[in-house]
């Protein structure tokens, strides 16, 4: 069992959703991550498609994907970075969670629209909108976990 710092379980969880639980020694947990990982990203074709959209053919990667699978790649993404953060805490803190959860709820909404979108007439596709939509995401999670923590609201 290993103790992991904040970066580090960010980073393993971004290579691949699980490591961090793994060599955190939750194995059922990380099993779990990686499996769903796994089944989520073949039955959508998901590795396919980002290699397409590295390629620049974006339109064949919108193509091949399936987006009823890829929906629910970003949920259990989102979801098992945070646990992976959850892990690497030493102290408790307060609404961690906000910043991965808007993420996931922005990319799954850039998901959605990604067949329709275009950004200065490039087509961004199945990948690399979602991708953008992350950032979003983000920063409202941040800004209404500081907003909350600083208040005091909860």
């Amino acid at each position: 069992m290993k103790e992991l710092d904040k970066l580090e379980a960010i980073l393993w969880s971004i290579a691949l959703p699980g490591f961090p639980q793994l060599l955190a020694g939750s194995l059922v947990k990380g099993i779990l991550f990686v499996s769903l990982e796994i089944l989520f990203n073949m039955m959508s074709h998901f590795n396919k498609a980002i290699m397409l959209s590295f390629l620049g053919e974006t339109g064949q990667a919108a193509e091949i994907v399936d987006y009823q699978w890829l929906m629910f790649y970003p949920c259990l993404y989102m979801f098992a970075m945070w646990d992976a953060y959850k892990l690497s805490l030493k102290e408790k803190e307060q609404f961690t969670y906000l910043p991965f959860a808007f993420g996931a709820y922005l990319v799954t909404v850039g998901l959605m629209y990604a067949p329709r979108v275009y950004l200065f007439n490039l087509f961004p596709g199945p990948v690399f909108l979602p991708i953008l939509a992350l950032l979003p995401g983000l920063g409202i999670g941040f800004l209404i976990r500081s907003l909350i923590v600083r208040k005091k609201v909860y």
